[in-house]
Order: C-alpha cells, then structure tokens, then sequence
C-alpha cells in the first residue's frame, strides 16, 4: 500500500504501511519551549534513529519492543514506496527511518527520574514535592535520589504535557496498566542508567513510551535518546550545579540569552549553536553506544 501519513510531530513523522506496520521517521528539526526552529540539525535524525535501535537491543530483555528493522535496504525491500518519502533537504533512507509494529499506545508518558533535575526540581523547590510527592528536605539540584522514582505526565493533543501523580494515571489507564507501566518503566530505567554509567555518563531521567501489541506491553517510539532524557558527563555532575548535558542545550542556552520572547517565529540560530548542537547529539551516541555515527546507516563521505 501506499504509506499513509498517520501523525507529523516536531521531529518525527508516522507512516502507515499496512499489515500493522510503521514507518517512524525523524528528521533533522529541532524544537525549543515547544517552537520549532527553521534550521536543521545534521545528524541529529541519523541520532535519534540510531540510539533508538540500540537501546532496543539492550532493553529486549526487560520488554519486548515494537522495531523489526533500521536497514534501510530491508525496509525498502519491504516498503517499496518509502523511497518516494523525501523532502528537499533529507530522505527516509538516510539511517533515520524505523520500521515498527504499530502498538496501541498507554495514553500517559512513562518518566523515569533517578536525579533531581528539570521541572521535577522546579516544583520540588516550592514544594517540596515531585509530581505531588513528598520528598525528602535538603536536595539540590542534580542530586541523586535514594532510588529512582516513576513519575508519569499526561499526553496532551495541544500544548504542555502535565505532571501527574501515580493515581491520577491509574485513573487514566486503569490500576493494573499502571502498575505494570511503573513496574517496566523502572526496570528499563535501572538497566539503561547502568549501561550509560557503564560509559562514563548519568542517565538522570528519561521517558519511556509504551503500548500494547497482541495484548502485550511493548517498548515503543524513541528510546533513550537527547531528546528524551538527560544524559551528563559522570565527571561533572556536582550537585547543586546544572551538568553539561548531551541534548539541545547549546540552543537553550543561546534562546535563554537571546531576547527571543519563546513564541513563534522563532529568530535564526547562528551557524555556531546549529554547529554546537549537531555536536552535542553526535557525541552523545558515540558515548552511549562506543559506536561511531560514521558507520551508521546514511553516512556522508
């Protein structure tokens, strides 16, 4: 059949190919405070794509995931028409392309934390409380927690996700999908965190997406990638400090000192935080993985 776009995100696009199959794409777009910018990010899809198919192996045995395949000879031997999918500026054959089985998706984002960062840090500050639960006085930013917690958020359609508690998401997708999501997101967690200490690097948080296929909870959509989670440099996590991290942090940065209002249109990014960004998702792969990007699928000579 004919791939039939299904859902065009900020990064990624869906495709249906029939027999219960997709095609999830990622691109070279970058977003920040929810706009997305008009420059693109090299190799930043190729990144994306290529952790994702990596954290699919090492997790396989914590959950079952949904990808059959990132070759793309194989894909378009499967998919003749996928060829066809290009724009001016990337192809779906360039290493960015997954093909998936199509799952039907819990309707919350599974979040692990291990550190205090982000917004959890934000409202733990005011609070005292992590997505509505008590935690103990005294943490700084960037601390370790006594264990990782499962902290879930809505999805939304339009706008922010928002945090909620865990009965909240009990009361979204039933008590025992609940369960069993906390019971798998912190099992993948614990197993990705040891394989990036293994590297050198702290996995501080990350978001797990799941779905069922065939009755079974399934690993889906990107896994442990840049965009997904904070990755730091070990050596430098010093609480009460912000780490460097391995994301689009560059472009933070430069948006935080910019005057940019954070609504759309987004100004240009200078060719140095493009360059500094693409940097930044290269180097976290090729630390994750001891992996070289230049051997993935779609390298440039």
């Amino acid at each position: 059949m004919t791939p039939t776009l299904v859902h065009s995100g900020k990064v990624r696009q869906l495709y249906d190919v029939g027999d219960g199959l997709l095609l999830m794409v990622a691109s070279d777009r970058i977003s920040a405070y929810d706009v997305v910018f008009d420059e693109l990010i090299p190799q930043k899809g190729r990144v994306l794509t290529a952790m994702t198919a990596f954290w699919a192996d090492e997790l396989a045995d914590v959950v079952p995931g949904t990808v059959l395949s990132d070759d793309p000879e194989e894909i378009a031997d499967r998919v003749p028409e996928a060829a066809s999918l290009t724009s001016s500026r990337w192809s779906i054959l360039d290493g960015r392309a997954l093909l998936v089985r199509r799952a039907e998706m819990l309707s919350i984002e599974c979040i692990v934390r291990g550190y205090l960062a982000g917004q959890a840090y934000d409202e733990y500050s005011v609070t005292g409380t992590v997505h509505g639960t008590a935690m103990p006085p005294g943490l700084r930013l960037a601390e370790q927690l006594s264990e990782p917690i499962f902290t879930p958020s809505t999805k939304a359609a339009t706008g922010h996700d928002l945090n909620i508690g865990f009965d909240d998401a009990a009361e979204i997708v039933g008590r025992a999908a609940a369960e069993r999501a906390r019971e798998v997101s912190l099992a993948l967690y614990s197993k990705a965190a040891a394989r990036a200490a293994a590297a050198g690097l702290v996995l501080a948080d990350t978001k797990f997406e799941l779905g069922y296929v065939d009755g079974e909870l399934c690993l889906c959509d990107e896994v442990v990638t840049p965009d997904s989670s904070r990755i730091w440099p070990a050596d430098q996590v010093a609480p009460g400090t912000t780490p460097p991290a391995f994301d689009k942090q560059p472009l933070r940065d430069w948006a935080a000192s910019s005057g940019w209002d954070k609504r759309p249109p987004p100004p240009p990014l200078p060719p140095d935080v493009v360059r500094a960004t693409s940097d930044r998702y290269v180097a976290a792969y090729e630390r994750v993985t001891g992996r070289r990007l230049a051997d993935w699928y779609g390298a440039r000579s």
